[in-house]
């Protein structure tokens, strides 16, 4: 959901969440749940109590802005995407990987039918869906065909030298090395001499 927070001028402390707790009080009263505006706030609020360590209070936060998105709105709404994002990422905190698999894979199709199959958030969701096999379910074989297909979508679109390529590629090294494919994990290295070591892989692109 396009966030209302401007990441410059807010900090994910205490007494910032609680303004933001209270500011969508106010919104809900003045504009009403399902107001789109009031629902970015809500969704505002949910990235906030993440970022702080908050997870079950921003697993339902995400919920109902995803509820009220799927309601206002429609499941390939941008919006709605990327709230079945937030509430992936916030079940990826909670270690409950196979549902952090279903809202990102929900908002996979969703992307590739709105933005195509190459569009930058679309790729990102690809990359998160191939760390949640990778970092998460332990399957290196599905996490190996995400990285792939996510590195050449990086490498049509941005070219090799670009950080989030870059990035990719870090990461389909690391799962060769885990997975135990020495061979495989030569060819990468081989292609990419310059680049695994200076860029450290990342956790999420969203």
């Amino acid at each position: 959901m396009s966030s209302l927070i401007v990441a410059t001028s807010w900090s994910s402390d205490a007494e910032e969440i609680e303004k933001y707790r209270d500011l969508v009080k106010r919104m809900e009263r003045a504009l009403g749940e399902e107001n789109v505006v009031t629902l970015q706030t809500l969704n505002d609020l949910g990235i906030m109590l993440k970022a702080t360590g908050e997870y079950e209070e921003a697993k339902e936060i995400h919920e109902r802005s995803l509820a009220g998105s799927m309601k206002v709105l429609r499941e390939d709404h941008k919006e709605t995407l990327e709230s079945l994002n937030n509430l992936g990422n916030v079940y990826g905190k909670l270690k409950n990987y196979e549902k952090d698999l279903e809202y990102n894979e929900r908002a996979l199709k969703g992307y590739e039918r709105l933005l195509g199959k190459f569009y930058p958030i679309t790729l990102g969701t690809v990359m998160n869906i191939a760390l949640i096999y990778h970092g998460g379910l332990k399957d290196y074989e599905k996490a190996e065909a995400l990285y792939q297909k996510a590195l050449e979508g990086y490498e049509a679109q941005f070219g090799k030298d670009h950080e989030k390529t870059k990035r990719c590629a870090t990461n389909f090294a690391v799962c060769f090395a885990q997975a135990g494919k020495k061979q495989t994990l030569r060819a990468v290295l081989d292609e990419w001499p310059h680049i695994l070591i200076k860029v450290p892989p990342i956790k999420s692109y969203l």
